[in-house]
């Protein structure tokens, strides 16, 4: 979703009749990006991807047979095996897309989105699906109702996700609710000379899986990033300075950022422990600093311990690590009308 937050705002400078269109329920098709989404116009233009653009035409039907004054529509999609293969996909399958036009929108999403932020969507549609309703949610905002709460739960993974839910059993409202979080992305922080070879392969880790990636060489210089980009920062310590790493690793901990971890030897470990505790930082704030870093992949190969880093990082993001928030879950596997 972030990947169409320059377009959008020019389309919307522009005054153009665009439409946004994403998931709201899907069976089948594989591996899919959770953040899925298209921008495209009555005209054709598509920006984005969805299902590897293989519904796109569909799409673009519907949204030149727009009707007057809807503000929604959800519309009913699926391919078979042999044209998902024909469009590189895993499989065949079915979904609802939910299309919006653009003007529908709060422009505070976009900027919001445009600024790294970690945000979410909420939208309301009526039994009907024809209208919707959309407001914008902030990490760290307070719910006032149960659509709140669950983009604050979405936001929390600080990985992106949708939540799709029909009736008024959870939410109190009558028709579709769809909640949309686009958390804060990744931000590596490594702690190292750039010219190291493993700080440029983690570098390279992370941005493959679309995150950012920066070296730092000082205490104040490192501190001055992890402030800014608190609530996605991930530290990689792998500079063996006491000068250095003890302080840093202490800022991380402070800042309370969602990873933090220290290449090193056992010595090395233990000398770093010892002087977190001698500064202050408490038994329980020390043992969040994930060391000997990476998950236990059997690496040998600088490569491969910069995967076995970035693994950890996403484990932990994800979830899956000990100190990890809860996952999130896909959208319903639900491939049937609104109701």
């Amino acid at each position: 979703m972030r990947g169409l937050v320059e377009t959008a705002r020019r389309w919307a400078a522009e005054g153009r009749a665009g439409f946004l269109a994403r998931p709201v329920a899907e069976q089948g098709f594989g591996p899919r990006d959770p953040a899925g989404a298209l921008l495209l116009d009555a005209g054709g233009e598509c920006v984005g991807s969805l299902y590897r653009g293989v519904f796109d035409a569909e799409l673009v039907a519907e949204a030149g047979a727009w009707s007057p004054g809807a503000t929604a529509r959800v519309c009913e999609v699926s391919v078979g095996a042999e044209e998902a293969a024909e469009a590189r996909l895993t499989c065949g399958g079915r979904a609802e897309i939910l299309l919006q036009p653009l003007a529908a929108v709060p422009a505070q999403w976009w900027e919001l989105l445009a600024r790294g932020v970690g945000v979410a969507l909420v939208t309301r549609l009526n039994e009907r699906a024809d209208q919707a309703v959309s407001e914008v949610v902030r990490a760290g905002d307070t719910p006032v109702d149960e659509a709140g709460r669950r983009a604050g739960e979405l936001l929390a993974t600080r990985r992106p996700g949708r939540d799709a839910v029909y009736g008024d059993a959870v939410y109190g409202d009558t028709g579709l609710v769809l909640v949309e979080a686009c958390p804060s992305e990744p931000h590596v922080v490594i702690g190292g000379p750039a010219s190291g070879e493993l700080a440029q392969l983690v570098g390279a880790q992370a941005r493959l899986l679309g995150w950012g990636a920066q070296c730092v060489g000082t205490v104040a210089e490192a501190e001055e990033l992890l402030a800014a980009r608190r609530d996605a920062a991930c530290l990689v310590m792998l500079s063996h300075d006491p000068e250095f790493d003890v302080p840093t690793l202490r800022a991380a901990l402070a800042l309370g950022v969602p990873y933090v971890g220290a290449l090193g030897s056992r010595r090395t470990t233990a000398r770093r422990r010892e002087g977190l505790e001698a500064a202050g930082v408490a038994r329980a704030d020390v043992a969040r600093v994930h060391g000997p870093i990476g998950l236990d992949l059997g690496a040998r190969t600088p490569a491969e311990t910069a995967l076995a880093i970035c693994a950890e990082i996403l484990a932990v993001l994800s979830g899956h690590g000990p100190d990890g928030a809860p996952g999130a879950p896909g959208l319903p596997e639900s491939g049937g009308p609104l109701r």
